[in-house]
């Protein structure tokens, strides 16, 4: 069975069509068809019939000329008196025989004499002979005459409402699957964080109601998403106050011997703080729009070498896609930056095959054990040997990167590295 909708539903339609129009048929070509035939070979027969009956009952002064123009005037039969000689042998039978067979079964059952029977050759005529006693009697006569021949008018009148009904059932299911696509592609807008807002529920009722439930769920969270995002704001804003005056008291106190330490306990503070609003407020404001990659690989490229790391980069020479660019640079600096923080060498590999950017992220370092994998995903958490942990120590590292991934509606996955530690497979539809 086909998986779309669209051509499900045009077997729903065809197939009751096609099943009531072949039983139709076949109904009418055993019954009607075959009733028809008949009865018009038996008309024919009897005609052949009563002209033998003439011929042998009264004598022909004329040489048969009379009843020859009798035949030909009155029946719409060509005949011919010829000599007595064998008939020919039989010839082929047709493959579709029913008037054969049934003009046969009406000689043999009316007139009962050795006869000759030609329904192959000429398309419009019929031709028999009939063996007399001292005499042949050849006949020809119309096909239409003792066969039902406009019967293809009824299968052609048959196909040919089908394919009307059909074009106008076509016309109809495109016209109503055409809403249900449209949701389809902003549902799937809006999981890749792209703008959805000229989307209006069209269509048949249920799927307007759809078309408005998505819309007021799509408000929903674009609002739950401003009132954290308001919140975080005005919490970082408090936050940020109090450790400027804790950084300037401590700066006008630098006499003291332990300022040092409660510098850095500060500063850390502070990084730790822009980790948690990075990773609270998302991306889901940014407009997607065109992303050089070959452009950030040359970034990466540079921070390899002030890193003195080894850095090998497979990716064609153009590769353009279309992501939120701020958001999918962090996600690739988090996931970089981890592979640079625990190995010293790591191996990047992009493809963009048909709508979907794969970015494979390899390294020798000592990697995550695979019981661990889904936990370095979840937020705050730090492992020791993990990659989840970012330069401010959160444990956010991954959270964001997957956070942004699935923004997108793709995902990332861990494996095992062939260069001995860490796999990271980014997959996202671009």
């Amino acid at each position: 069975m086909p998986k779309r909708l669209y051509a499900r539903s045009l077997i729903i339609v065809i197939a009751p069509m096609i099943l009531l129009q072949s039983v139709v048929a076949f109904v009418f070509m055993e019954r009607h068809w075959q009733t028809v035939t008949q009865r018009l070979s038996q008309a024919v027969t009897r005609d052949i019939a009563a002209i033998i009956d003439t011929l042998e009952s009264y004598p022909q002064d004329d040489g048969y000329a009379t009843i020859i123009r009798i035949a030909q005037e009155r029946l719409a039969l060509r005949i011919s008196i010829e000599p007595l000689e064998p008939l020919p042998p039989p010839g082929p039978k047709p493959f579709f025989s029913i008037l054969d067979r049934t003009l046969s079964e009406e000689i043999t059952k009316q007139i009962g004499r050795p006869f000759w029977l030609d329904t192959v050759g000429d398309s419009d005529m019929i031709e028999i002979r009939i063996q007399l006693a001292d005499k042949v009697l050849r006949v020809f006569a119309k096909r239409s005459q003792a066969y039902a021949s406009n019967t293809h008018i009824f299968l052609l009148w048959m196909v040919g409402t089908s394919l009307v009904l059909i074009t106008i059932a076509v016309a109809f299911l495109r016209n109503q699957i055409r809403p249900i696509l449209h949701l389809a592609e902003a549902a799937e807008s809006f999981g890749k964080g792209r703008p959805t807002h000229d989307f209006k529920p069209r269509g048949a009722e249920e799927v307007r109601r759809a078309g408005a439930a998505f819309i007021q769920m799509r408000e929903r969270i674009e609002r739950q998403i401003e009132q954290r995002t308001a919140m975080l704001m005005g919490v970082s804003h408090d936050l940020r106050t109090i450790l400027t005056r804790f950084k300037l008291q401590l700066a006008l106190a630098r006499t003291k011997a332990d300022i040092q330490a409660l510098d850095e306990d500060v500063e850390e503070m502070r990084s730790m703080l822009e980790g948690y609003l990075t990773f609270a407020k998302g991306d889901g404001a940014e407009e997607p729009c065109e992303f050089d990659l070959n452009a950030f690989f040359e970034k990466l490229r540079d921070e390899a070498r002030l890193r003195k790391r080894g850095l090998e980069i497979r990716a064609p020479e153009a590769m353009q896609i279309f992501v939120r660019p701020n958001a999918f640079n962090r996600l690739m600096s988090n996931i970089v930056g981890n592979a640079f923080r625990y190995a010293k060498n790591v191996r990047i590999e992009a493809r963009h095959p048909r709508g979907m950017l794969y970015i494979v992220v390899d390294d020798d370092g000592p990697g995550v054990p695979v019981e661990k994998r889904e936990e370095v995903f979840k937020p705050f958490v730090r492992l020791d040997s993990a990659r989840n942990q970012d330069k401010s120590g959160t444990g956010l590292g991954l959270a964001i990167a997957l956070d942004i991934a699935r923004s997108h509606g793709g995902d990332i996955i861990l494996d095992d590295s062939p260069m001995g530690g860490l796999r990271v497979i980014v997959q996202l539809p671009v």
